[in-house]
């Protein structure tokens, strides 16, 4: 059969499936959507990529955004918990950054409302970057000349190296770090060969099992929210030999932001979106292996329990939303010609 029948076919039969199913899977958007207070340019973007990895802006000038949120690897650390300044370590899990533009909130408890004001957060804390405010930081921005140059020609105006501005480039080059065209992508858009018969099998399990609950939408992290509105779950919402086994209710999650009850062990759903690259995993970064996972969600989240065919394949599906990254080169930092910065 041609590939010019294969591929409608496919893409029939898929709809079936979901109608069946009451689900619809969908694609991940080839771009990410910018606020109106934020378009992007060329410019700013390439700014925004160098405060993004220059550690300089830590109180010990070793931590940068890159640490904790490794862009050539899953944009994560591998680390059950980051490693700030002084080695300290803090108390979740470093969610990964790539494809946090689909986020209606940002951090495991929605403390921030965009991409923005979570950039700012970082920098202060005392467990990450350490600096004792951001004018401390910006007050090193100013001293390296290139830089001011850039803010200028980005932001314009009498002083545009602020925390806003710094925060809207770093932003705008976030919003470039997606991951569109995964096999299940391919799948979902006719491609009947971009799965393999296991994938689909999991792929099938994930929605009979009532994963889809959660994790739905292009990034399966949750129904579409307005931005600023988080999708918030309790974890784990059932009892299960996993949750003492891993610590799953040490964390008051949301309560801690809000003090109200009804948030106390809540977290954003997170997203799933290469997930096969992201160990360890949930908030505490306790659990090693994805299979592992899977096998914790099930009981914890859905009072079910699965076979081990179930899991395995459950695992091989997420391993599917593994997609392309986008080439990613180390920038070239402003220099300080014979000085330092830092303290």
């Amino acid at each position: 059969m041609k590939r010019s029948v294969l591929v409608p076919l496919a893409a029939s039969l898929l709809a079936i499936s979901a109608a069946s199913s009451g689900y619809e899977w969908q694609a991940l958007p080839d771009k990410a959507v910018a606020p109106a207070d934020n378009p992007p340019t060329a410019k700013k973007i390439e700014l925004g990529k160098q405060l993004f990895f220059d550690p300089r802006f830590s109180s010990t000038g070793t931590v940068s955004c890159n640490s904790c949120h490794n862009l050539m690897t899953g944009g994560d650390d591998s680390r059950s918990t980051s490693m700030g300044v002084h080695g300290l370590a803090g108390p979740r899990n470093a969610p990964t950054v790539w494809n946090s533009a689909f986020h209606s909130v940002q951090f495991w408890d929605g403390r921030a409302a965009t991409l923005e004001e979570q950039a700012k957060g970082p920098v202060v804390a005392g467990v990450e970057m350490g600096m004792n405010s951001l004018e401390d930081a910006l007050a090193r921005v100013r001293q390296i000349p290139g830089y001011v140059e850039q803010f200028k020609a980005v932001f314009g105006g009498d002083d545009p190296v602020n925390a806003e501005n710094a925060a809207k480039a770093v932003g705008a080059y976030e919003r470039t770090l997606i991951t569109p065209g995964s096999p299940y992508d391919r799948y979902v858009k006719g491609n009947a060969s971009a799965l393999t018969p296991q994938q689909v099998r999991g792929m099938k399990t994930f929605d009979e099992l009532g994963c889809t609950a959660c994790h739905r939408g292009p990034a399966f992290n949750g129904p579409e929210m307005p931005g600023g509105k988080g999708f918030f779950i309790s974890f784990p919402f059932h009892t299960s030999e996993y949750v003492k086994t891993y610590n799953l209710r040490d964390d008051e999650g949301r309560f801690l932001v809000t003090q109200n009850e009804a948030d106390r062990h809540k977290f954003r759903v997170p997203t799933l979106r290469n997930i096969a690259l992201t160990a360890p995993y949930f908030h505490n970064g306790k659990v090693k292996t994805l299979e592992e996972a899977v096998r914790v969600m099930a009981p914890s989240q859905l009072n079910k329990n699965l076979l081990d065919e179930q899991a395995r394949d459950v695992a091989a599906f997420l391993d599917a939303l593994t997609g392309p990254f986008p080439e990613q080169t180390m920038p070239r930092l402003p220099a300080t010609i014979g000085y330092t910065i830092l303290d």
